[in-house]
């Protein structure tokens, strides 16, 4: 967890230079991502809150991700993290989004093999994501994507 609490506090840093808010959306890391924000001092200057959108419902009725999106793509793809991320963006006011969906195992799901994760982020000039291919347990996985999402986040700040 050590490296997550650092990428954590490069980000609370970043984003409190820059004035700027932030929201997550999360399905793979269920809340992994803000709890570890949270940690940090002066998340509360940044951290606008957070949504576990473990399943898919949750997905399109408080994050907006389009059905048609999930029924076409599954839950597991880097459309869907991006329309994550924008929602979260959206439904909590924030000046960055960031959101995680992936596949933690121990066995595949919606045609994505174990490891298999997406990160989105969304600002005010449109929303993106990474693909990953993570190796490991449920833990080491889901960690792994915690700090990808903390990569993707300070990344989106600096910019």
């Amino acid at each position: 967890m050590t490296n997550l609490h650092h990428l954590a506090e490069q980000a609370v840093k970043s984003a409190l230079e820059r004035g700027r808010t932030v929201a997550t959306a999360e399905s793979l890391t269920a809340g992994m991502v803000s709890a570890v924000l949270a940690d940090t001092a002066g998340a509360s200057g940044m951290l606008q809150g957070g949504v576990v959108a473990y399943q898919n419902s949750v997905k399109v009725d408080v994050l907006g991700v389009p059905a048609e999106l999930l029924a076409a793509a599954g839950s597991v793809d880097g459309a869907v993290a991006a329309a994550m991320a924008a929602g979260a963006r959206t439904a909590l006011h924030a000046d960055v989004g960031v959101a995680t969906t992936g596949v933690a195992g121990p066995e595949d799901h919606d045609g994505k093999a174990v490891g298999a994760v997406f990160i989105g982020v969304a600002t005010a000039d449109g929303a993106s994501y990474l693909e990953y291919a993570f190796t490991g347990n449920r833990a080491e996985i889901r960690g792994q994507a915690c700090g990808a999402a903390l990569e993707s986040l300070i990344a989106a700040l600096s910019s």
